[in-house]
């Protein structure tokens, strides 16, 4: 358990949780069948208005379902923006793929559409865009690219439920889409995630990998090398109860966002700002400071308040495992050294906002 007084995150658990799960335990529908898992989706499918979303186990296994149900296999290339959390492009290594990074836009923190137009080769397949912290991609352009160029669009919306672009929910723009119902997302159902697709093809096709590749109309009979990714019944009860109060929960961060920066403005630090046309849902509340040596020494002398903060995401291509053919990436180099993530949770009180912005000023004070 964290020591932090005041966490970076913690999930609301206090609807109809309790009683949704109590209901699965006592009707024994435990495992992947049960009425949760269809309600789940099909509220999903509602709430953010897309036609089929395909229910499983954890995001991460969400994105490879989804290039699973693409086709992209081993000699194709998936263009992917660096600054993103390493599941992104884990998911395209699974299937054998090249991931292939292209940098970020100072203003959005978002992948840049430029950039992508300068890495598509004739092994390109797919374009992965992921709504980093809850701001949404510039989807006109990026599909506007993939048009041009025949690539389906992948979104990677984990960190972006409720994030809108043009009034159109993130996750409705590319061929399939992706979320994460971790604990730290803004509606949970403790590990979970979902594909979404406006495509009855690629639905299909999901339904048929998260279930073990098994046959549409012979018993036991598999015809595709398939995947247990289905979620539990319980899980999806959790679901059903977070999405009841979503609405409220992503009101609350956003105005703990606007609080912040309002109490922070005269500090020489920069806020990730909503875009224009855009809803910004602020899955976390993400600073920069003007100097990246202080980034480490403000999270210490916050962590030493008890406030628990997190750095932004390092750049996938500066790993190990992903910097064979290293290159600079500088936008996103830039953003991952400076940047900080504040807690960013919905039941946090006004009083832990103010004395989490009362601790970062007495640091800048102290650095005079």
């Amino acid at each position: 358990m964290s020591n932090f007084t005041i966490p970076v995150y913690r999930p609301n658990l206090t609807g109809k949780e309790r009683d949704y799960v109590l209901e699965c335990i006592d009707s024994s529908w435990i495992s992947s069948r049960g009425r949760f898992v269809a309600e789940f989706e099909e509220r999903f499918s509602a709430e953010i208005g897309v036609a089929n979303s395909i229910s499983v186990c954890n995001g991460t296994v969400a994105i490879h379902a989804a290039l699973l149900a693409l086709g992209i296999k081993t000699g194709d290339e998936v263009i992917v923006p660096t600054l993103t959390y390493v599941a992104s492009v884990n998911a395209i290594a699974y299937t054998g793929a090249t991931p292939v990074f292209v940098d970020s836009l100072c203003t959005s923190w978002q992948v840049d559409p430029k950039d992508i137009r300068r890495h598509i080769t004739p092994r390109t397949k797919a374009i992965m865009v992921v709504h980093l912290y809850g701001q949404a991609c510039e989807m006109d352009e990026i599909m506007q690219i993939a048009k041009e160029h025949g690539l389906f669009v992948i979104e990677d919306c984990a960190e972006a439920f409720g994030t809108k672009y043009k009034d159109r929910h993130v996750g409705t723009f590319g061929d399939i889409s992706t979320f994460s119902f971790f604990g730290n997302k803004t509606i949970t159902t403790g590990e979970g995630g979902m594909v979404v697709t406006n495509d009855k093809t690629l639905a299909q096709r999901t339904r048929h990998f998260r279930g073990q590749g098994l046959a549409a109309h012979r018993e036991y009979w598999h015809d595709v090398i398939g995947y247990n990714y289905r979620m539990t019944n319980i899980a999806a009860a959790i679901g059903v109860a977070q999405l009841e109060r979503a609405k409220e929960f992503i009101q609350r961060k956003r105005d703990l966002a606007l609080k912040y920066q309002s109490a922070l403005a005269d500090l020489p630090i920069a806020f990730h700002q909503e875009q224009p046309e855009t809803i910004h849902s602020y899955w976390m509340v993400s600073i920069l400071v003007d100097k990246a040596e202080l980034r480490d020494p403000l999270r210490a002398h916050l962590g030493e308040a008890g406030i628990e903060t997190r750095p932004v995401f390092y750049p996938v291509h500066t790993m190990p495992m992903y910097a064979q053919s290293y290159r600079k990436h500088p936008v996103a180099e830039d953003i991952a050294w400076r940047g900080i993530n504040l807690p960013s949770w919905p039941d946090l009180t006004d009083e832990q906002a103010n004395y989490i912005c009362a601790s970062i000023r007495s640091f800048y004070e102290n650095a005079k």
